[in-house]
Order: structure tokens, then sequence, then C-alpha cells
């Protein structure tokens, strides 16, 4: 007598079917979907980067040209209000990069610290120069389009950065975006300059923001169904 190869064997073991092993295209699709739910523990939450900086840009923005288009020149409170909303989105980026990668140890951590630390050392940088060109006797118009240009500058070169430091094409998109408005603005003129950069920027980065949270939103729940498809199975 012959004996049957498969005696011995759990049905379905070793056969493609509905409740067999996950094929190779699901597998790698569901390394990709851990990947990604670790990314997104560990790297800066694009949501909330981009709804602070998208803040600080309408709220501070929209006050300088409430009064500038009334005065010729932004109010002195404005220009407080900007520059602590400036401050504030800017402290939140370093806090949150350094924070979200602390648990996180080799060349990653030092990634997100340094990226974080970049943006205070860029806008330092930044008031620097631009007290030099004052004390140089640029006149206040001058000072303004450079001011909103370089600003609109470094923001959106340290975003395309941090899309290709933590793999967030959308953070490069807004970087992108952030370019084309400071070159708008810049052509605007006074006090117009402001309104594009509220609207534009300020507005670029909030719709970004609700962007980033459908998609991880659509996320979480594919993952959920996968992991329920694959403990019913």
């Amino acid at each position: 007598m012959v004996s049957d190869p498969t005696a011995g064997t759990p049905a379905g073991a070793g056969q493609d079917g509905d409740g067999g092993a996950l094929d190779a295209a699901e597998t790698l699709r569901l390394i990709r979907e851990q990947q990604e739910r670790a990314r997104d523990a560990t790297g800066p939450d694009g949501r909330l980067l981009f709804g602070a900086w998208g803040l600080a840009w309408l709220i501070g923005y929209l006050a300088m040209w409430t009064t500038a288009r009334t005065a010729g020149l932004p109010a002195a409170w404005a220009g407080w209000v900007f520059a602590g909303c400036i401050v504030g989105a800017m402290v939140f980026t370093i806090v949150h990069s350094v924070t979200r990668t602390a648990g996180v140890r080799g060349v990653s951590a030092r990634i997100g610290a340094m990226y974080g630390w970049t943006w205070f050392l860029a806008f330092l940088g930044l008031g620097v120069l631009l007290g030099a060109m004052g004390r140089a006797g640029a006149e206040p118009e001058i000072m303004a389009i450079a001011a909103n240009g370089f600003a609109a500058l470094i923001t959106g070169l340290l975003y395309i950065a941090g899309g290709m430091l933590f793999e967030e094409y959308r953070m490069s998109a807004v970087g992108g975006w952030m370019l084309v408005t400071a070159v708008v603005a810049a052509f605007a003129g006074m006090p117009h300059t402001y309104l594009v950069m509220a609207l534009a920027g300020g507005g670029g980065f909030l719709a970004m923001a609700v962007v980033e949270h459908v998609l991880r939103r659509r996320r979480r729940s594919t993952s959920a169904r996968t992991e329920g498809g694959v403990r019913s199975a």
C-alpha cells in the first residue's frame, strides 16, 4: 500500500486558500504598515507642526496686515503679537522634535535633536541679519519685505529638509509651497505682503495639518482591519 504523503498534515497546511498563509505581497504590505506606525510613534507629528506654524502665521500676519492697511506700517502691538507667535511655534518645534526622539537611540535621536535646534539657530541668525540691515540704514519697507521673505525661505527650506530626514513627503510639499509663498509675498507689495503670508502661508500649513490627520486616521483604520483579519484567519 502506498502511503498518502499528506496524511497527518493539518488541513490547509502548505496550501493556498482563504485561511492559508499570507502571500508575499500581503506580508510586504504588513511590513510597510508597521514601519509607518513606528515612524508615526517616533518621528515628529506633522499635524502638530503644521498646526502650530499655521496658527502662528495666520494670527501673526493678520495682526500685522490689519494695522498696516490703515496706518501704513504695522502697530507696535501687532509686531509683538507676530514675534510671540513665531517664537512660540519655533519653541514648540524644537521641544516636539527633541522629545519625540528622546526614546530613540543612535542616529535617529541625533538627527531629531539637530533638526530641532537648527530652527533656533536659523531664526537667531535671521534676527542678527535684520539688526545689521537696520543699522546700515535700510528703509522700513525693505526691512519688512526682507524679514517676511527670509522667514518664509528659512521655514520652507527646513520643512523640505525635515521631509527628507524623516521620510515625510508632505513636509517637503509644504516647504516647497512656502518657497512659492515667499516669492509671491515679496512682489505683492506692502501691506499686501502680510495678507499673502497669512492666507497662503498660514492657510497652507493648516490645510496640510487636516490632510495629515485624515491620512493618519485612514492608516489606523486600515491597520485595525488588517490585524482583525489576521486574528480571525
